[in-house]
Protein backbone atom coordinates (compact mmCIF):
# COMPACT_ATOMS: atom_id res chain seq x y z
CA UNK A 1 0.00 0.00 0.00
CA UNK A 2 0.93 3.56 -0.81
CA UNK A 3 -1.00 6.62 0.56
CA UNK A 4 -2.02 9.66 -1.13
CA UNK A 5 -0.28 12.54 0.35
CA UNK A 6 -3.11 15.11 1.05
CA UNK A 7 -1.09 18.61 0.14
CA UNK A 8 -1.83 21.34 2.23
CA UNK A 9 -0.12 23.82 0.16
CA UNK A 10 -2.22 23.07 -2.93
CA UNK A 11 -5.28 23.00 -0.64
CA UNK A 12 -4.07 26.71 1.10
CA UNK A 13 -3.69 28.20 -2.48
CA UNK A 14 -6.99 27.26 -3.36
CA UNK A 15 -8.54 28.94 -0.26
CA UNK A 16 -6.45 31.69 -0.44
CA UNK A 17 -7.94 32.43 -3.81
CA UNK A 18 -11.92 32.53 -2.26
CA UNK A 19 -10.49 34.64 0.46
CA UNK A 20 -8.61 36.86 -1.78
CA UNK A 21 -12.49 37.19 -4.19
CA UNK A 22 -14.38 37.35 -0.35
CA UNK A 23 -11.62 40.45 1.31
CA UNK A 24 -12.08 42.23 -2.23
CA UNK A 25 -16.16 42.08 -2.38
CA UNK A 26 -16.17 43.05 1.52
CA UNK A 27 -13.42 46.31 0.85
CA UNK A 28 -15.85 47.48 -1.97
CA UNK A 29 -19.38 47.09 0.27
CA UNK A 30 -18.23 48.13 3.14
CA UNK A 31 -15.45 50.37 2.78
CA UNK A 32 -12.71 48.85 5.12
CA UNK A 33 -9.68 47.24 4.55
CA UNK A 34 -9.56 43.89 7.03
CA UNK A 35 -6.79 44.93 9.62
CA UNK A 36 -4.31 42.17 11.58
CA UNK A 37 -2.00 43.51 14.41
CA UNK A 38 0.72 40.89 15.00
CA UNK A 39 2.60 41.60 18.59
CA UNK A 40 6.24 39.90 18.33
CA UNK A 41 8.10 39.94 21.79
CA UNK A 42 11.87 38.66 21.48
CA UNK A 43 13.92 38.06 19.02
CA UNK A 44 12.78 33.75 18.77
CA UNK A 45 13.83 32.89 15.46
CA UNK A 46 11.26 30.36 14.81
CA UNK A 47 8.78 33.21 15.74
CA UNK A 48 10.00 35.88 13.25
CA UNK A 49 10.18 33.69 10.31
CA UNK A 50 6.48 32.75 11.90
CA UNK A 51 5.57 36.28 11.84
CA UNK A 52 6.79 37.00 8.20
CA UNK A 53 5.10 34.11 6.89
CA UNK A 54 1.55 35.56 8.42
CA UNK A 55 2.68 39.21 6.97
CA UNK A 56 3.31 37.73 3.28
CA UNK A 57 0.25 35.89 3.48
CA UNK A 58 -1.60 38.67 4.29
CA UNK A 59 -0.69 40.63 1.67
CA UNK A 60 -1.35 38.02 -0.74
CA UNK A 61 -5.30 38.24 -0.36
CA UNK A 62 -4.93 41.98 0.78
CA UNK A 63 -5.64 42.26 4.27
CA UNK A 64 -3.67 44.67 6.15
CA UNK A 65 -0.77 43.44 8.44
CA UNK A 66 0.71 46.03 11.24
CA UNK A 67 3.31 44.27 13.24
CA UNK A 68 4.44 45.31 16.45
CA UNK A 69 7.72 44.46 17.14
CA UNK A 70 9.12 44.71 21.19
CA UNK A 71 12.17 43.76 22.90
CA UNK A 72 12.41 40.69 24.88
CA UNK A 73 12.91 43.05 28.36
CA UNK A 74 9.21 44.46 27.37
CA UNK A 75 7.19 44.00 30.84
CA UNK A 76 3.92 42.35 31.36
CA UNK A 77 2.45 45.92 31.91
CA UNK A 78 4.09 47.05 28.61
CA UNK A 79 2.20 44.14 26.89
CA UNK A 80 -0.76 44.43 28.74
CA UNK A 81 -0.87 48.08 27.76
CA UNK A 82 -0.31 47.70 24.08
CA UNK A 83 -3.44 45.10 23.68
CA UNK A 84 -5.58 47.40 25.73
CA UNK A 85 -4.80 50.24 22.91
CA UNK A 86 -5.11 47.68 19.98
CA UNK A 87 -8.37 46.70 21.45
CA UNK A 88 -9.51 50.59 21.47
CA UNK A 89 -8.31 50.97 18.03
CA UNK A 90 -11.15 50.88 15.42
CA UNK A 91 -9.25 50.23 12.94
CA UNK A 92 -7.50 47.04 14.09
CA UNK A 93 -9.86 43.90 13.56
CA UNK A 94 -7.84 41.29 15.00
CA UNK A 95 -4.79 40.81 17.27
CA UNK A 96 -2.27 37.69 17.42
CA UNK A 97 0.21 37.25 19.89
CA UNK A 98 3.08 35.39 18.93
CA UNK A 99 3.88 32.36 21.07
CA UNK A 100 5.78 31.97 22.94
CA UNK A 101 6.24 35.33 25.03
CA UNK A 102 9.45 35.49 27.70
CA UNK A 103 9.17 33.86 30.42
CA UNK A 104 8.42 36.45 32.77
CA UNK A 105 5.38 37.37 30.65
CA UNK A 106 2.30 35.43 32.21
CA UNK A 107 0.91 34.34 28.69
CA UNK A 108 -2.89 33.41 30.22
CA UNK A 109 -3.10 36.93 31.29
CA UNK A 110 -1.83 38.44 27.55
CA UNK A 111 -4.07 36.08 25.72
CA UNK A 112 -7.45 36.90 28.34
CA UNK A 113 -6.26 40.89 27.34
CA UNK A 114 -7.44 40.52 24.15
CA UNK A 115 -10.90 41.11 23.02
CA UNK A 116 -13.19 38.25 22.50
CA UNK A 117 -14.12 40.30 18.97
CA UNK A 118 -10.36 40.67 17.63
CA UNK A 119 -9.32 37.28 19.15
CA UNK A 120 -8.39 35.73 15.74
CA UNK A 121 -6.79 32.81 17.22
CA UNK A 122 -9.71 31.93 19.42
CA UNK A 123 -7.68 31.45 22.68
CA UNK A 124 -10.37 33.82 24.83
CA UNK A 125 -11.95 32.27 27.48
CA UNK A 126 -15.08 33.37 26.30
CA UNK A 127 -14.35 31.99 22.68
CA UNK A 128 -13.38 28.42 23.90
CA UNK A 129 -16.91 28.64 25.52
CA UNK A 130 -18.63 29.03 22.58
CA UNK A 131 -16.82 26.49 20.77
CA UNK A 132 -17.85 24.45 23.87
CA UNK A 133 -21.65 24.74 23.19
CA UNK A 134 -21.47 24.83 19.09
CA UNK A 135 -21.48 28.64 18.75
CA UNK A 136 -17.93 29.75 17.81
CA UNK A 137 -17.35 33.50 16.66
CA UNK A 138 -13.96 32.03 14.51
CA UNK A 139 -12.30 28.45 14.66
CA UNK A 140 -9.12 28.18 16.18
CA UNK A 141 -6.53 28.47 13.36
CA UNK A 142 -4.74 24.54 13.31
CA UNK A 143 -7.83 22.32 13.67
CA UNK A 144 -10.13 24.10 11.66
CA UNK A 145 -7.18 23.77 8.74
CA UNK A 146 -7.71 20.07 10.05
CA UNK A 147 -11.14 20.27 9.34
CA UNK A 148 -10.96 22.23 5.91
CA UNK A 149 -8.54 19.29 4.34
CA UNK A 150 -11.05 16.58 5.89
CA UNK A 151 -13.94 17.74 4.13
CA UNK A 152 -12.16 19.03 1.03
CA UNK A 153 -10.92 16.03 0.64
CA UNK A 154 -14.04 14.11 1.00
CA UNK A 155 -13.36 12.27 4.35
CA UNK A 156 -16.17 12.04 6.12
CA UNK A 157 -15.60 11.77 9.88
CA UNK A 158 -19.39 11.46 10.62
CA UNK A 159 -19.90 7.77 12.38
CA UNK A 160 -15.54 7.32 12.69
CA UNK A 161 -13.32 6.59 15.70
CA UNK A 162 -11.25 9.87 15.04
CA UNK A 163 -8.19 9.59 17.73
CA UNK A 164 -6.17 12.36 18.67
CA UNK A 165 -2.71 12.18 20.10
CA UNK A 166 -2.22 15.15 22.30
CA UNK A 167 -4.47 17.43 24.11
CA UNK A 168 -3.37 21.36 24.16
CA UNK A 169 -5.02 24.16 24.42
CA UNK A 170 -4.29 24.70 20.52
CA UNK A 171 -5.04 22.09 19.02
CA UNK A 172 -5.88 18.75 20.94
CA UNK A 173 -8.99 19.82 22.84
CA UNK A 174 -10.36 22.48 19.86
CA UNK A 175 -9.85 19.61 17.69
CA UNK A 176 -11.75 17.42 20.04
CA UNK A 177 -14.60 19.73 20.15
CA UNK A 178 -15.09 20.74 16.16
CA UNK A 179 -15.31 17.05 15.14
CA UNK A 180 -18.13 15.74 17.88
CA UNK A 181 -20.36 18.53 17.11
CA UNK A 182 -23.47 17.89 15.31
CA UNK A 183 -23.27 19.94 12.57
CA UNK A 184 -20.46 22.78 11.42
CA UNK A 185 -20.53 25.39 8.55
CA UNK A 186 -18.75 22.47 6.21
CA UNK A 187 -21.69 20.12 7.04
CA UNK A 188 -22.45 17.47 8.89
CA UNK A 189 -20.17 14.86 7.05
CA UNK A 190 -17.54 17.08 8.72
CA UNK A 191 -18.22 16.50 12.56
CA UNK A 192 -20.44 13.64 13.99
CA UNK A 193 -17.11 11.71 15.09
CA UNK A 194 -16.62 9.63 17.91
CA UNK A 195 -13.45 11.09 19.71
CA UNK A 196 -10.99 9.99 21.80
CA UNK A 197 -8.05 11.93 23.54
CA UNK A 198 -4.65 10.33 24.12
CA UNK A 199 -1.89 12.03 25.72
CA UNK A 200 1.38 11.08 27.38
CA UNK A 201 0.20 9.56 30.35
CA UNK A 202 -2.02 7.08 28.32
CA UNK A 203 -1.93 3.50 29.18
CA UNK A 204 -1.22 0.97 26.22
CA UNK A 205 -1.24 4.01 23.44
CA UNK A 206 -0.71 1.72 20.37
CA UNK A 207 -3.75 -0.34 21.47
CA UNK A 208 -5.72 2.67 20.95
CA UNK A 209 -4.60 4.28 18.12
CA UNK A 210 -4.66 1.24 15.89
CA UNK A 211 -8.56 1.57 16.62
CA UNK A 212 -8.26 5.17 14.76
CA UNK A 213 -10.01 5.66 11.37
CA UNK A 214 -8.68 8.70 11.51
CA UNK A 215 -5.78 9.48 13.81
CA UNK A 216 -4.38 12.93 14.44
CA UNK A 217 -0.86 13.49 15.98
CA UNK A 218 -0.45 16.52 17.90
CA UNK A 219 2.08 15.70 20.59
CA UNK A 220 5.36 17.43 19.56
CA UNK A 221 7.66 14.46 19.56
CA UNK A 222 9.39 13.65 16.25
CA UNK A 223 8.40 10.47 14.56
CA UNK A 224 6.34 10.03 17.71
CA UNK A 225 3.79 7.92 15.91
CA UNK A 226 5.26 4.58 14.15
CA UNK A 227 3.62 1.88 11.68
CA UNK A 228 2.77 0.00 14.22
CA UNK A 229 0.28 2.20 15.87
CA UNK A 230 -1.28 2.86 12.68
CA UNK A 231 -4.47 1.12 11.67
CA UNK A 232 -4.36 -0.15 7.70
CA UNK A 233 -6.06 2.24 5.37
CA UNK A 234 -6.06 4.79 8.58
CA UNK A 235 -6.34 8.48 7.30
CA UNK A 236 -3.06 10.22 9.02
CA UNK A 237 -3.02 13.78 9.86
CA UNK A 238 0.36 15.34 11.38
CA UNK A 239 0.30 18.14 13.22
CA UNK A 240 4.01 18.31 14.67
CA UNK A 241 6.66 20.66 13.71
CA UNK A 242 10.31 19.37 14.89
CA UNK A 243 13.68 20.98 14.16
CA UNK A 244 15.94 17.97 13.88
CA UNK A 245 19.36 17.52 12.92
CA UNK A 246 17.49 16.06 9.16
CA UNK A 247 15.36 18.91 9.13
CA UNK A 248 12.04 19.38 9.78
CA UNK A 249 10.21 16.14 10.47
CA UNK A 250 6.56 15.99 12.01
CA UNK A 251 5.17 13.75 14.81
CA UNK A 252 4.61 10.85 12.23
CA UNK A 253 7.16 8.55 11.31
CA UNK A 254 6.04 9.84 7.49
CA UNK A 255 7.92 7.27 5.55
CA UNK A 256 6.61 4.08 7.07
CA UNK A 257 3.43 5.73 7.32
CA UNK A 258 3.27 5.67 3.91
CA UNK A 259 3.71 1.58 3.48
CA UNK A 260 -0.12 1.15 6.01
CA UNK A 261 -1.63 4.70 5.71
CA UNK A 262 -4.74 5.37 3.23
CA UNK A 263 -3.94 8.90 3.48
CA UNK A 264 -1.10 10.95 5.17
CA UNK A 265 -0.02 14.56 5.67
CA UNK A 266 3.71 15.63 4.84
CA UNK A 267 6.05 17.84 6.93
CA UNK A 268 6.06 20.43 5.82
CA UNK A 269 3.70 21.42 3.46
CA UNK A 270 0.36 19.93 5.20
CA UNK A 271 -0.96 21.39 8.09
CA UNK A 272 1.13 24.11 8.20
CA UNK A 273 -0.02 25.63 5.47
CA UNK A 274 -3.86 25.62 6.53
CA UNK A 275 -3.25 27.20 9.54
CA UNK A 276 -2.04 30.45 8.12
CA UNK A 277 -4.89 30.37 5.87
CA UNK A 278 -7.63 30.15 8.84
CA UNK A 279 -5.92 33.20 10.41
CA UNK A 280 -6.61 35.12 7.16
CA UNK A 281 -9.92 33.48 7.10
CA UNK A 282 -10.81 34.82 10.78
CA UNK A 283 -9.31 38.16 9.97
CA UNK A 284 -12.23 38.47 7.42
CA UNK A 285 -14.48 37.24 9.56
CA UNK A 286 -13.55 39.68 12.22
CA UNK A 287 -13.42 42.49 10.02
CA UNK A 288 -17.46 41.45 8.76
CA UNK A 289 -18.60 41.60 12.35
CA UNK A 290 -17.25 44.67 13.29
CA UNK A 291 -18.59 46.33 9.57
CA UNK A 292 -22.25 44.44 11.18
CA UNK A 293 -22.00 46.07 14.80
Amino acid sequence: MSATILDGKALSKEIRREITEQTAHFIEQAGIVPTLAAVLVGEDAASQVYVRNKQRACEQVGIESNLHRLPAETTQDEMLSLIAKLNKDPAINGILVQLPLPDHIDESRVLDAVHPLKDVDSFHPENVGRLVQGRPRCLPCTPHGIQQMLARHDIDVAGKHVVIVGRSEIVGKPMALMLMQRNCALGKSATNGTVTVCHSRTHDLPTITRQADILIAAIGVAKFVTAEMIKPGAVVVDVGINRTDDGLVGDVDFEAALEVAGAVTPVPGGVGPLTITMLLQNTLAAAEMHAGG
